[in-house]
């Protein structure tokens, strides 16, 4: 399993993991909606448990993904300031190449 992180998302998570109140919680990415052969995405900082599939990406911030859901291999995060600024988690891997 892989999950790709931009320099521009990874800047945005670093800073995020730094704080004080996030130490110990590492970045999980889930499904927040599926239909057909796509899927919506969203993340949220937990703290891992011993069962947590933890994928390190080449940014050096680890993501728990659920390694029985095969839309989540390979999704790509992304942070973008235009035309809205936020994150964007997309899986080109599955044809997934953003909202519609």
């Amino acid at each position: 399993m892989s999950v790709k992180i931009t320099r521009n998302a990874a800047k945005v998570i670093k800073k995020e993991l730094d704080k004080e109140e996030n130490k110990g919680l590492v970045l999980k990415v889930l499904i927040t909606h599926a239909h057909g052969d796509h899927a919506h995405y969203g993340m949220d900082l937990v703290k891992p448990k011993e069962t947590d599939n933890v994928i390190s990406t080449d940014k050096e911030i680890d993501v728990i993904i659920d390694k029985d859901e095969p839309l989540l291999d390979g999704v790509k995060i992304d942070y973008l300031y235009f035309p809205q600024e936020g994150f964007v988690i997309t899986n080109p891997s599955k044809g997934n190449h953003g909202d519609h």
